[in-house]
């Protein structure tokens, strides 16, 4: 291996680290329901704002977001919520489910018609089930995915026991659904994908590449799998995503590579 690759995947690890001894130490915030969010006045310049949906990935919990929550606040989004889905959810199909009920209550509740969403890891998975199988392309206008499994990942074969890990394998027979045709789908999708994530194997399984989708996938050089949702990069990135129209054909496109490079 090239002595650059090695000093970045050194780097890559150094900083996977402290994101893990930092998420630890704030995991146990994120265990209980955030508050919800009111929606803001009529006369309010950020009443017309699409309300933020953050979903988080296996064995995590909303405390991930909490860089990312606070850069979309930052930047305007005024009614950001963090959903925690059960830690006893074994089908990704049942947390597709739930997402969608929630949806309709934030709908309801800020007046929107439609969200955004961000999801990490399984998260991301969990939302595009939603939007391709359930209906949830009338809901969600941007779904921006963070180092998601789209085709599988075959990393951590022991821990198959799990059934969620079970359908982010390669050939599940959810992915298989998720790979037949999405007809009129208008939902945009913007993934974002590593090239030194350990935990998407291979690393081009975050890629998401379907002809019935506008889809945009975005490569990051430098960080791993835990600091997509932190890193101030991709922060930018998701805001670019989330105000951006996107594109407007069918079918993935690639942004230049090393165009969001963080090594």
């Amino acid at each position: 291996m090239e002595l650059t690759k090695v000093t970045a995947l050194m780097k890559a690890t150094a900083l996977e680290l402290a994101v893990l001894t930092g998420h630890l130490v704030l995991y146990p915030s994120g265990v209980v329901a955030e508050r919800l969010s009111a929606a803001p006045p009529p006369d309010s310049p950020l009443a017309g704002r699409r309300p933020v949906v953050l979903l988080h990935g296996f064995v995590d919990n909303r405390s991930v977001f909490v860089l990312l929550r606070r850069a979309l606040t930052r930047h305007g989004r005024d009614c950001v919520e963090s959903l925690n889905y059960s830690p006893l959810t074994c089908d990704l199909r049942a947390a597709a489910g739930e997402l969608g009920r929630r949806v309709e209550e934030i709908t309801a509740r800020t007046g929107q018609p439609q969200v955004d969403i961000v999801g990490h890891s399984l998260g991301g998975l969990v939302a595009r089930y939603y939007v391709q199988r359930l209906g949830g392309d009338a809901r969600v206008r941007t779904l921006v995915t963070l180092g998601t499994p789209h085709a599988g990942t075959t990393v951590a074969p022991l821990a198959d026991a799990h059934p969620l890990v079970r359908q982010m394998r390669p050939g599940s027979e959810v992915l298989r659904e998720l790979a037949g045709p999405a007809p009129g789908c208008t939902t945009r999708f913007v993934s974002f994908w590593s090239d030194l994530d350990q935990v998407m194997v291979p690393v081009e399984t975050a890629r998401l590449d379907h002809p019935d989708l506008l889809v945009h996938n975005v490569r990051v050089s430098g960080i791993g799998h835990l600091a997509l949702p932190v890193h101030p990069t991709v922060a930018a990135g998701v805001l670019e995503a989330l105000d951006a129209d996107g594109p407007q054909v069918r079918g993935a496109r690639e942004e230049e590579p090393g165009a969001s490079s963080v090594a």
